[in-house]
């Protein structure tokens, strides 16, 4: 039950990250779930030693998880459109 949560979850997050970085009609729901994901794990990895707390791959889902995930996501979406342009955007 916990995977499909984070399935949910972690599509969202990708969606609401994309939506602020402007690059939500370049991506369709397939990656839009792994940009949640994986940049909850980027957050797990940077930005919960920083500021406590943990993310959405940690099993939690409090607003603090959530938050920290979805500024994980938009980092993600940040350092790719800087390899790919070589600007943020």
């Amino acid at each position: 039950m916990n995977l499909i949560i984070l399935l949910v979850v972690g599509g969202v997050l990708g969606w609401l990250a994309s939506i602020v970085m402007r690059t939500d009609a370049q991506q369709g729901i397939f990656l839009n779930i792994v940009v949640g994901i994986v940049g909850a794990l980027l957050a797990g990895l940077l930005i919960t030693p920083l500021i406590g707390g943990s993310s959405i791959t940690q099993g939690s889902f409090s607003a603090t998880s959530l938050l920290i995930s979805f500024l994980g996501a938009v980092v993600l979406l940040a350092i790719v459109n800087l390899v790919r342009r070589g600007s943020v955007r």
